[in-house]
């Protein structure tokens, strides 16, 4: 029989309840797993736990995309890599809504146990893993700026009334340099998004032909600051293609080095949360070493292999 550690994090979104974990607990069995359940509590328990683990067949994780940030910060400082895999319960919910996944738990369970496996680049940010995207700037402090009681009676919504207020306080501009595969640029810069995905901040393919594992990030450096331009790039961010956006820089790259000449006032946000490290100097690039077991529906699309 295979092993299946099945880690939940019960407060994400609006929470998920104990009767519902049973229920997965029986399917998982059911594709001829033994289950052991994992209950966090604090934030880093998921990547202590699969930290920890000895060999097994399946990690599953079970909550938002910080909980499955979690459980792959634990595979990546582990020698011998695990499978991985996670359903979506939080409040946004990006990596499960490219991957094909909806609100229906169970049937995301099923898809994900009848599914394939994959190799997924996965971003390294000084030494921090993120699945699909690490932003700094106007709007990116939003998701962990937004209080957790609101996220669960709110939804969705609680971050658009934060995004609200944010887009009426002053946009700073940033003297950074960056480097990009080894060519450089200098400017001032409202906004920077390194991600690996189609599907950010509820946003639906806000690139164009994303693969999950060509080796490469999409890139963006903004310098858009005036209200009134502000507005005009969300309206034209429905319709087009975010690369098509006067005002924003777009590039692609495997190996990224930013240097802030003014010291950031805010943190960056990887994978909808905040991350803690605060400094003048950022390198980012990719680990391949990691496999995930994900769901048929989109993978024609998503990866090349």
């Amino acid at each position: 029989m295979k092993t299946c550690h099945l880690i939940c994090n019960l407060e994400s979104g609006k929470g998920i309840k104990k009767k519902e974990i049973d229920t997965i607990i029986e399917l998982i069995k059911k594709y001829d797993y033994e289950v052991t359940l994992h209950i966090t509590e604090n934030q880093g328990d998921a990547t202590s736990i699969v930290k920890a683990l000895k060999k097994c067949d399946l990690v599953l994780s079970i909550g938002g995309d910080g909980t499955f940030n979690e459980i792959v910060t634990g595979n990546y400082k582990r020698k011998n890599k695990l499978l991985l895999s996670h359903i979506p319960v939080g409040t946004t919910n990006d990596i499960g809504t490219m991957l094909g996944m909806n609100k229906n738990i169970i049937k995301n369970v099923k898809d994900i146990l009848e599914g394939d496996i994959k190799q997924m680049d996965i971003g390294i940010i000084n030494n921090q893993p993120f699945i699909y995207v690490a932003g700094f700037g106007k709007f990116i402090n939003v998701p962990y700026e937004t209080e957790r009681k609101l996220k669960k009676s709110l939804g969705h919504l609680a971050y658009l009334i934060n995004g609200f207020k944010e887009f009426f306080q002053i946009t700073k501009l940033y003297d950074i340099e960056y480097e990009i595969d080894g060519v450089k640029e200098r400017g001032l810069f409202s906004l920077i998004l390194i991600s690996n995905a189609n599907h950010i901040a509820g946003f639906n393919n806000i690139y164009k032909n994303v693969k999950l594992d060509d080796d490469k990030f999409e890139i963006i450096f903004c310098n858009i600051s005036r209200r009134k331009d502000l507005v005009r790039s969300l309206i034209m961010l429905v319709k087009n293609d975010i690369t098509k956006i006067p005002g924003i820089y777009s590039y692609t790259g495997k190996n990224i080095k930013i240097k802030f000449y003014d010291k950031p006032k805010n943190n960056w946000t990887i994978d909808g949360e905040k991350y803690k490290d605060l400094t003048y100097d950022y390198e980012i690039n990719i680990e391949k070493n990691m496999k995930f077991l994900l769901p048929k529906k989109n993978l024609d699309n998503l990866f090349i292999k």
